[in-house]
């Protein structure tokens, strides 16, 4: 009895807290930008209806909702279905679903992370935020490092670096955070050379940015802003082609590493942070579970565990000429990456992604064949059968040379004829 009575009063409540959810999120359409406030701050997520993704992203988004309206956050939360609402996707360039986005003040930030309640929500706390947070005291600085992998600090007072270090914060809040402090906040153990001063905190240590040796300022920051070695995913895979560098990547099993997995992990993380000072410039280190992404890169099976070296900026990447066993076999590999003698296979040409199309679509149709033969021969012919009906149909509408011939042999044909009967008739006279 009373197994029935849970049974009806979750069945009269699940639909209240699916209302009171949605209640959170509002539905946007084209006279969005009209009516929204100037300094309202916007995350807004494009659908489609047929998008799959989308609709598993639907219960997360809601629940983002409340709890930004239950923490009393100024963000916005909206939805709007691009398919209807062509002219509000428009204007914010959205090319695939779901498309998340923040807009705060009229400037558009893309969310390019995990589709997680967590990767959003410190997607929302990062840029919802000021672009430049203060660190008052030590309590806070410690507070904060104890929170972030890598953090970015301006120290001293207003100057013109301070000016290139807030226009890079307005550009890369996407990615990582900004703070500033004072040098009397900082512990004693850092030591700066001047001021004022931008410093990277990460991997247990500290880098100041010198810009005789690094460049432009948001070049170096969006260098520096990943961790020496961690564990990469495909999202972050991906944005780390931004950084221009490449990255070395030990491909693991997903779970129960092997001892040569352990071995190849403990190698490549030794030899980012011994040589650091040779090779940070040019490389990220990281490993990866499972090869599903690789494989895609390099059109084919990769063998786990493995070393790969990938350019994110061109498609490319870079294999091992021989054994990978020891530190100097993995030294002499980078080298060869960087001085040329190992050649960059794959790559974005022509070639390459026609290359590419054919594997996504043999590896997207291959599972489809193997559990329904008659689907996939289905969706794989009548595109075949529909361009052949449509190529007769055009054959069919053009005139043959043939006729073309015949008819013009017509027409050379008809005056020579009305000659002759000129001629027979003068003779006739």
């Amino acid at each position: 009895m009373s197994a029935s009575r849970s049974a009806v009063l979750l069945s009269v409540l699940l639909p209240l807290l699916v209302v009171s959810a949605s209640a959170f999120v509002e539905e946007l359409d084209d006279t969005f930008m009209e009516t929204r406030g100037a300094d309202d701050i916007w995350l807004i997520k494009f659908y489609a209806p047929w998008c799959l993704v989308c609709k598993q992203l639907d219960p997360v988004w809601h629940q983002i909702g409340a709890e930004l309206k239950s923490l009393g956050s100024p963000v916005n939360v909206g939805k709007s279905d691009a398919s209807v609402s062509t002219g509000l996707a428009k204007e914010f360039r959205v090319r695939g679903y779901p498309a998340i986005l923040m807009l705060k003040k009229d400037v558009k930030y893309n969310y390019s992370g995990p589709r997680t309640r967590d990767g959003i929500m410190d997607f929302v706390n990062r840029v919802g935020g000021p672009l430049v947070r203060s660190l008052s005291s030590l309590q806070l600085f410690q507070h904060a490092m104890s929170r972030h992998n890598v953090m970015f600090v301006y120290v001293g007072a207003t100057s013109p670096l301070k000016g290139n270090y807030t226009s890079a914060a307005e550009e890369l809040i996407v990615h990582t955070y900004f703070f500033s402090t004072s040098r009397d906040v900082l512990p004693k153990a850092v030591s700066l050379p001047s001021l004022p001063a931008v410093v990277v905190f990460k991997d247990g240590t500290y880098f100041t940015f010198n810009e005789e040796l690094d460049g432009d300022l948001k070049s170096w920051i969006n260098r520096e802003r990943f961790p020496n070695y961690f564990k990469i995913d495909s999202y972050t895979l991906y944005t780390m082609g931004e950084s221009g560098k490449l990255v070395v990547l030990v491909l693991v099993e997903e779970k129960s590493l092997s001892e040569k997995s352990l071995r190849f992990k403990s190698l490549v993380d030794k030899v980012a942070a011994d040589y650091r000072e040779i090779y940070s410039r040019n490389f990220h280190f990281g490993f990866m579970e499972g090869s599903d992404y690789i494989n895609g890169l390099v059109m084919g099976e990769v063998t786990v565990p493995s070393i790969i070296v990938v350019n994110l900026s061109n498609d490319g990447y870079f294999l091992p000429l021989g054994v990978m066993e020891t530190e100097r076999h993995l030294l002499d590999f980078l080298n060869g990456v960087l001085d040329g003698s190992i050649q960059c296979q794959g790559g974005n040409n022509v070639g390459q992604r026609i290359k590419r199309l054919i594997y996504d679509a043999k590896v997207t149709l291959t599972p489809v064949f193997q559990q329904a033969p008659l689907f996939g021969c289905l969706l794989v012919g009548f595109p075949l059968i529909i361009a052949a009906v449509f190529c007769y149909l055009c054959c069919r509408a053009r005139p043959t040379m043939s006729d073309d011939d015949d008819n013009d042999g017509v027409a050379l044909l008809a005056p020579s004829l009305q000659h002759r009967k000129k001629l027979t008739g003068k003779k006739s006279d």
